[in-house]
């Protein structure tokens, strides 16, 4: 949160966020869901930040956006966690309130996830969990 906090991000709490959801016991079983989540919320922003930007507001619209994410991501093969990810990212861009303008809020997003990710998978490589 410290290092989001100190970017200037707007939500700074999404990285811890992402950093308890993604840390598991290994370095690969913490990858593999880090991928997802990296996935999902680049594609659920860019289709949250588009919703606003180009749809008229309200709830066609939002369902539209959702629809088409879990059709893209279907498309892609990926893992059903990335729709996941990328639908909360997408309802969150879309339709939490904000003062920034929409693109800045989708960036800022992704990064927070990022940085998440990143802190995950440095404790992951530093402080191994021991299996027994």
């Amino acid at each position: 949160m410290a290092l989001a906090s100190g970017l200037g991000l707007s939500d700074p709490y999404w990285a811890p966020i992402t950093t308890i959801i993604v840390t598991q016991s290994t370095l690969v079983d913490s990858w593999l869901i880090s991928r997802r989540r990296l996935l999902g919320t680049a594609l659920g922003v860019v289709f949250g930040a588009a919703q606003v930007q180009w749809l008229p507001a309200g709830l066609p619209a939002y369902v539209a956006a959702i629809l088409l994410l879990g059709l893209v991501c279907g498309l892609l093969r990926l893992h059903q966690s990335a729709y996941r990810f990328g639908g909360i990212a997408l309802t969150i861009v879309s339709l939490v309130p904000h003062a920034t303008p929409v693109w800045g809020l989708a960036w800022f997003r992704f990064v927070d996830v990022s940085l998440g990710i990143l802190v995950s998978l440095a404790i992951t490589v530093v402080w191994p969990e021991r299996l027994s």
